[in-house]
């Protein structure tokens, strides 16, 4: 039978590594959770919130999912962020995609791949409403640039949802922020579409 013993023994060790470098860490944590930051991201294994933003752990609200959609029928997303902005009160929600996205691909291709086509019709209607701006690109450039605008349009579907649009109703000083990672340096890419404000979705939506 296999076991997870080596993770245990990890796990041990890293905890072991912590307590020696901050004996209160533990203590404290175990406390409260009160991060500024909802990461929504893909479930690509590469692609880890704290790691690649240099956060420990209590620091950021996670909710991945393939190719980091957001879709006001998945109940599951739709409670992760109510309970960020509602109950933990984050001031910044981060939709994170990465180039090299395997979602985006599947979804690229003229192929069936089971269960998950339903998800990847999502980034299908993202590359049917962005068509003029793929026009020419090659196939390399195409699958970097539909990575950025599945990120953009995520980006607009979180705003659009009751539970951001009733905390800036009320006042509320929330962001959302879309970024892509780059596989290949580590570098997080600012998709320049930060919105805090119906205004700004607005902005967002109108800009072709």
């Amino acid at each position: 039978m296999k076991t997870l013993n080596n993770i245990f023994e990890k796990n041990k060790k890293w905890a072991s590594e912590i307590r020696d470098n901050s004996p209160e860490f533990f203590s404290q944590l175990a406390e409260q959770q009160t991060p500024d930051y909802l990461w929504i991201g893909c479930s690509d294994s590469r692609v880890p919130a704290n790691q690649l933003m240099d956060l420990p752990p209590g620091e950021v609200f996670v909710h991945r999912n393939i190719a980091n959609i957001v879709v006001h029928t998945d109940l599951n997303c739709l409670s992760v962020i109510q309970y960020a902005v509602e109950v933990l009160k984050v001031k910044h929600i981060i939709i994170c995609g990465h180039y090299g996205c395997g979602g985006v691909k599947a979804a690229m291709e003229d192929e069936q791949h089971g269960l998950i086509d339903n998800w990847l019709r999502h980034i299908k209607d993202v590359s049917r409403f962005n068509a003029h701006k793929l026009e020419g690109l090659t196939e390399e450039e195409k699958f970097d640039r539909l990575c950025e605008l599945n990120v953009i349009e995520q980006v607009k579907n979180v705003s659009n949802t009751t539970i951001v649009q009733n905390a800036w109703n009320e006042g509320k000083d929330l962001s959302i922020h879309g970024v892509v990672y780059n596989l290949k340096d580590g570098i997080l890419k600012d998709m320049d579409t930060t919105v805090f404000s119906m205004e700004g979705l607005d902005k967002l939506t109108n800009n072709k």
